[in-house]
């Protein structure tokens, strides 16, 4: 008997998410030492930790025999406080990637349908698929979202739209008045799930009042996370504002201990650490500076980018993957986004960016 015929077909059809390769594969796989090797494919922080996130998780680690908070009281104090919003509007997830498929487990059923962007993070059509929902693909503008046409694609069995801001891979930003406008038109019983993962990384003049937004639009949902800026991908924790029946429902079907204690308080004391996530964003800023620098005098074209990464475009990249890989150097192909000529790369080290551009010159030269 074939097992797998026990699952549903949207299940069978579904193509796993590929992550980033590890630092530990790649050596095993070239006969690399681990230290040699920079990874800048997962846009990660290179910074670490924070520092008052690594005293919290030292604190914590004596109560590990227990369970975690199921509730998350004192991260969602912290939450609460920082963007002036009340407990019952907070969902806890494992990373925001939980959230989304939280939000998607919540409000589709299969036959439902849900919009979003070609070229948007790989999890939203995922998650769709994953409960057997329909798929809307809209086709990007530029590299970015065309919010038009993702209004135009709503149709009566849409129930949700998931937009990125900033876009990943493509780093693409929605202007706060464009992004305004979509709401105001988005049917009411139409969900939009905003992903802000990159939010941190802003400069204030760009950045859209999103949360500020939630009081108007009861069917909006804002997806942040403590994977980039904040420096804890490691540990699996993100979280979502939204009107407080949203809320409750998608709270109704989280795992109660879906966050873990570690990751509890290192959160919790990471939004005490401005300082920290100060040096990242600026960090942040030389290091797309030297990077974009590098391709402007290469000649390689690239997709200005508002997060913690640049995609550039090559003749061959799965050619110059392979060659930055057996010299060390991970970046992220973006072939799965149907974007077969293309590289993403994480902003690292100012010493991790030069080691990528000089193997990138070697491999061009």
């Amino acid at each position: 008997m074939d097992l797998t015929a026990l699952a549903p077909d949207y299940v069978r059809a579904i193509a796993p998410y590929q992550p980033g390769k590890p630092i530990g594969e790649l050596a095993r796989e070239m006969g690399l030492a681990e230290a040699s090797i920079v990874k800048l494919a997962s846009n990660e922080n290179p910074l670490g930790l924070p520092p008052k996130a690594r005293a919290a998780l030292e604190a914590a680690v004596a109560d590990l025999a227990r369970y975690p908070d199921g509730n998350g009281f004192a991260l969602k104090d912290r939450i609460a406080e920082r963007f002036a919003v009340g407990h019952d509007t907070i969902v806890l997830g494992n990373g925001s990637n939980d959230i989304l498929e939280l939000v998607a487990r919540t409000f589709l059923q299969a036959g439902d349908s849900a919009v979003y962007s070609e070229y948007a993070f790989a999890v939203y059509p995922l998650a769709i698929q994953s409960v057997g929902g329909q798929r809307i693909e809209v086709k990007a503008r530029e590299y970015g979202h065309d919010l038009d046409a993702m209004l135009a694609a709503i149709r009566p069995d849409t129930k949700l739209v998931f937009v990125a801001n900033p876009n990943n891979p493509t780093g693409t930003l929605l202007k706060p008045g464009a992004l305004l406008e979509f709401l105001e038109q988005v049917p009411e019983r139409v969900l939009v799930v905003l992903d802000e993962a990159y939010t941190e990384y802003l400069p204030s003049e760009v950045a859209s009042d999103s949360i500020g937004w939630l009081t108007r639009f009861p069917n909006l949902i804002v997806s942040r996370t403590f994977s980039k800026a904040y420096g804890l991908a490691g540990l699996r924790v993100g979280f979502a504002l939204a009107h407080r029946e949203v809320a409750g429902l998608v709270n109704r079907l989280r795992q109660p201990f879906n966050v873990n204690s570690l990751a509890q308080a290192a959160a919790a004391a990471a939004l005490d650490d401005m300082d920290f996530l100060a040096r990242s964003v600026a960090l942040n800023r030389q290091g797309m500076a030297q990077l974009t620098g590098a391709f402007q005098r290469l000649g390689l074209p690239y997709i200005p980018s508002w997060g913690n990464f640049v995609t550039f475009h090559v003749a061959d990249a799965k050619a110059l993957n392979a060659h930055l890989l057996r010299n060390g150097v991970i970046v992220r192909p973006l072939a799965p986004y149907n974007m077969p000529n293309s590289l993403r790369v994480s902003i690292g080290l100012p010493e991790e960016n030069a080691r990528f551009i000089e193997v990138l010159e070697a491999a061009l030269g």
